[in-house]
């Protein structure tokens, strides 16, 4: 009788084998499509958040009041609930525990604290002296909404003076539904004279759909990748064909939400009904449709 039972568990493990095999997998390859960030047994996390509080976590970001204006953007930037906030269940659109949300509001007439005027306010947040590391990998899932005339970013900033502790721009979108673009910023090579790139989505997967947006930064190149695929990389000797490598300081994560200003008017040379936006978007902020939703921010560095 014990050998039948033991005969008969063998039986069911080897039918049973497969299909544990395949539901694994299944889960693996889910968890992989849903964008859960990718730590190799290489690597060893440094900085993480998925945004699963009630509100923003301040011991590893800081939150941006206005007081630079650059680019002639049509934003000033406010601590806010209304433009920065954590969203949770359906109001995060699929994010996994949460997602941080930064949305921009009409505010005809707001008056900053040196005294400009704006139309529009927003939310920006950085990790400057709270999260600083130099070198690694730099990932973040983060959908957006289309409309010509926003702006939002994710990016790292060197500490000291611009451009010449450096910028990497890893994501940065001007409301074109298609394409997101990458670029680098150093002394000399800074501006309308950074070094940049384009990525077009396929047209089912576009970029009001979640991506994983990041960059491999090491002492001789940045590899920018969206998704897992490369789309740009940038060496050591090609930034000093043109200046002083600017990458091998400490830096810190900022997420943004920029409306107009100059490189969206570059790239539809709108005027009205404000500089480089569009009427339509106009009417998508003021009804609260433009928003950039991040599920997480994750860092990681390879082990010594």
């Amino acid at each position: 009788m014990y050998f039948k039972a033991i005969c008969m568990y063998q039986l069911l493990s080897y039918r049973l084998y497969p299909l544990l095999f395949l539901l694994m997998m299944c889960v693996v390859s889910c968890t992989s499509m849903r964008g859960l960030p990718n730590i190799g047994s290489e690597d060893q996390l440094v900085f993480f958040d998925d945004f699963s509080g009630t509100k923003l976590d301040t011991a590893k970001w800081n939150v941006e009041v206005t007081g630079m204006h650059v680019n002639n953007e049509l934003q000033a930037y406010i601590d806010s609930s209304a433009t920065i906030y954590l969203a949770q269940g359906n109001t995060a659109q699929g994010a996994h525990n949460g997602a941080l949300v930064l949305q921009p509001h009409f505010a005809p007439n707001y008056l900053t604290k040196d005294g400009q005027q704006f139309h529009f306010v927003s939310g920006r947040i950085n990790t400057n002296n709270k999260v600083m590391f130099c070198y690694g990998t730099a990932s973040a899932r983060i959908k957006l909404t289309k409309g010509a005339g926003l702006w939002p970013a994710w990016w790292i900033l060197g500490a000291g003076n611009w451009p010449e502790t450096g910028e990497i721009d890893i994501m940065e979108s001007v409301g074109e539904n298609d394409w997101a673009s990458a670029a680098i910023h150093g002394p000399s090579y800074s501006g309308d004279a950074g070094l940049s790139n384009k990525y077009f989505f396929n047209k089912e997967n576009e970029i009001d759909q979640w991506h994983i947006y990041s960059v491999d930064w090491t002492p001789d190149a940045l590899v920018f990748k969206y998704d897992g695929k490369p789309m740009f990389r940038i060496t050591k000797p090609m930034t000093q064909f043109f200046g002083k490598w600017a990458f091998d300081n400490q830096k810190y994560l900022i997420l943004n939400f920029a409306v107009g200003g100059i490189y969206p008017y570059k790239t539809n040379g709108l005027k009205l009904p404000y500089y480089g936006l569009a009427d339509s978007t106009l009417q998508a902020i003021k009804a609260g449709k433009s928003k950039m939703l991040v599920d997480w921010v994750c860092i990681t560095q390879k082990k010594h």
